[in-house]
């Protein structure tokens, strides 16, 4: 399928996806919205993949949501927007594969909710993050308010969010929101050798790993080991079996 908002390719067992609308810093508009539910539904189909990187064209990872396709909507309108984004970034959050985003350039208001439903945020020099939704007499619609004090901290969070401050990438990391800062010039690079890392585990460990981590998080403590428990049981006699098989071999394990 073609897409006027995205590109896609694939890197061995790697995909990415970039945002591409460099004129408009990469805002996220409907036809975005659409489009990347339409990709994510394609690429459940590509069992080859392993990881997804998303990441900007241009100067933007995406400079946040369209207000231009915003101003005029009515409240119900804004509510509707609102929905269909949260919806998107919940598939990400809930997307079987682990999903980095490689922060390019500016990600603020929706951009920068997109990057919090990935689960790992990897960050240009360059990059700046932000919420700056009061500045407009708005506030975050796309989940921001609810992942950002959950990543961060409710202090941390209520000071971006109350003060539209836009930060730096070494901010961004002293507190928590990114977990590497590489150079420009490496960004891509550095993000898919991570992307390649985990790839190179047990796949059904890597997204069962993700499923215990994200769906535990909204459970009580003791909800969230039974979880554990019975997704590290489902590995034996499986996956499971051949990596410590190889572990005890002393050689590589096969996991296809």
């Amino acid at each position: 399928m073609e897409y006027t908002t995205l590109l896609f390719e694939e890197n061995e067992n790697i995909g990415i996806i970039r945002i591409n609308r460099p004129d408009a810093m990469n805002a996220l508009n409907s036809v975005f919205f659409q489009e990347m539910n339409q990709l994510l539904d394609d690429l459940k189909k590509k069992s080859e993949l392993k990881v997804l990187i998303i990441t900007g064209e241009g100067k933007a990872f995406a400079a946040g949501a369209d207000i231009a396709e915003m101003a005029e909507m009515s409240p119900e309108e804004g509510k509707r927007f609102s929905s269909i984004g949260q919806d998107l970034f919940n598939r990400i959050e809930n997307f079987s594969l682990p999903v980095i985003a490689a922060v390019n350039g500016f990600a603020l208001g929706g951009g920068c909710e997109l990057a919090l439903a990935c689960d790992l945020r990897i960050s240009s020099e360059k990059a700046k993050f932000g919420q700056p939704e009061v500045n407009l007499g708005m506030i975050p619609g796309y989940a921001g308010s609810q992942r950002l004090p959950r990543l961060i901290g409710t202090g941390n969070a209520l000071y971006l969010l109350l003060t539209a401050s836009i930060i730096e990438a070494e901010e961004a990391y002293r507190i928590g929101l990114v977990q590497k800062v590489f150079p420009h010039d490496w960004l891509l690079d550095e993000t898919i050798a991570i992307a390649r890392l985990i790839a190179s585990k047990g796949p059904n460990a890597v997204k069962k790993v993700k499923k215990v981590t994200r769906k535990g998080s909204n459970m009580s403590f003791e909800e969230g080991c039974r979880l554990e428990t019975g997704e590290f049981g489902s590995l034996f006699k499986n996956e499971g079996e051949e990596g410590m098989k190889a572990f005890l071999e002393k050689r590589q394990a096969n996991w296809n």
